[in-house]
């Protein structure tokens, strides 16, 4: 039984465990978390591809480091991270509910009045590191149309099972579902 899916990203190799997510699909984990070789590599490989855009947006939390690290190669002044609870500093917050496939349960996404009058009629492009159900993108999308904001491109780093076929969406590569013994199966 396979436990690592090998595969480049932005040039870089990179072993990718495998997780069950049902008794007949695995799943294999891209976490950049840590790993500052391959956020700056994909980051600057996605802006090779990316619209123009005023800002960027991402959902908390494993988005984070790559769009840190994209704001930080374009020389912006500010991102926003759509955040899974509120926080007390947070004003006039506007909510949308999200599934994940990797997160067991519903979850609630967020941003705050400076974060809504940061997109107000900008162009907004929402960077996520893997889009497979599309749930959390969703996410994204709704509480930008909410604020007011023009969605101008939705990048990841890697499109896993039917996301692959969107034409919505672009990104580096592609990351096949598993069976249960660890073989690609899309």
């Amino acid at each position: 039984m396979k436990k690592f899916y090998t595969m480049k990203i932005a040039g870089i190799e990179r072993d990718l465990e495998l997780f069950p997510i049902s008794d007949k699909l695995k799943i294999a984990a891209f976490i950049m978390f840590g790993d500052v070789e391959i956020t700056k590599a994909c980051a600057a490989e996605l802006l090779k591809k990316v619209p123009e855009h005023d800002i960027m947006i991402t959902a908390e939390s494993k988005g984070i480091p790559l769009l840190y690290e994209m704001d930080r190669q374009e020389n912006a002044s500010n991102y926003i991270v759509a955040r899974k609870k509120e926080k007390v500093y947070m004003k006039n917050v506007i909510h949308t509910d999200v599934q994940s496939i990797t997160t067991v349960g519903g979850q609630d996404l967020c941003i705050g009045e400076n974060d809504i009058n940061a997109m107000k009629g900008k162009k907004v492009l929402i960077v996520d590191d893997v889009i497979s159900t599309g749930g959390s993108l969703a996410a994204v999308e709704s509480l930008v149309n909410q604020a007011g904001g023009i969605i101008v491109g939705k990048v990841a780093v890697l499109a896993e099972g039917d996301a692959v076929d969107r034409e919505d969406i672009t990104y580096l590569e592609k990351l096949p579902l598993f069976d249960s013994e660890g073989n690609p199966i899309l």
